[in-house]
């Protein structure tokens, strides 16, 4: 169920932080800092979430440019060895990547032995992007309870659903879940309006 329509609501801190984000120029030197404030926040404020990492690339790779905890970036450099893992999907694919059962995953070998190694039971990985509307990083949530962010992930894909960002269940989740999602819908909202801004400086300026 969606927000009540009308319903005062601020902002929060991690809803804030994705919205900023959303637009800031892809070169600006604050986007380190906000995705260092998003990975901090997501693992302080999201119930379900034992630690966070943010993925970029870097240099013809992958580096981990943001943690909560050595874990994430441990787990985050299984991934970059195999080029292959959630969030490497979730940053070149550009939607969301859900692993419900890390240890029951075929898909991704050394991913899911780094992973269950340090007790984690299942993850979700987000693609963020800045003004230009291009994904620049990947949110990695990791979690050492089974389906702890099953809610969590339902409300982010429906935050890349167009057709469904109104029809999330609110209440299935906690305040920093919901503060995430609000966020990434937010972000999509603001990322539409740029581009629809810039088709249309590039309409005017083709104008004879």
């Amino acid at each position: 169920m969606a927000s009540p329509p009308g319903r005062a609501r601020t902002t929060g801190l991690l809803e804030d932080r994705l919205l900023t984000l959303a637009g800031t120029p892809d070169d600006s030197f604050r986007i380190g800092t906000d995705l260092i404030v998003v990975a901090e926040l997501a693992a302080n404020l999201i119930t379900a979430v034992d630690c966070a990492s943010v993925t970029s690339r870097h240099e013809g790779g992958y580096a981990t440019v943001a943690a909560s905890s050595d874990l994430a970036v441990a787990v985050d450099q299984a991934q970059y060895g195999d080029r292959a893992g959630p969030c490497l999907e979730a940053l070149e694919a550009s939607h969301p990547a859900a692993v419900p059962d890390i240890a029951a995953t075929i898909t991704w070998p050394s991913f899911r032995d780094a992973a269950t190694s340090f007790g984690m039971k299942t993850s979700l990985s987000i693609p963020l992007f800045a003004g230009s509307g291009t994904t620049i990083a990947a949110l990695n949530l990791y979690s050492r309870r089974t389906g702890s962010l099953s809610a969590l992930t339902i409300g982010v894909w429906a935050a890349y659903e167009p057709d469904s960002a109104d029809r999330w269940d609110h209440d299935a989740l906690e305040p920093g879940g919901r503060e995430l999602v609000e966020g990434l819908i937010g972000a999509m909202a603001l990322r539409a309006k740029i581009r629809r801004a810039v088709a249309a400086e590039i309409i005017e300026e083709r104008r004879p």
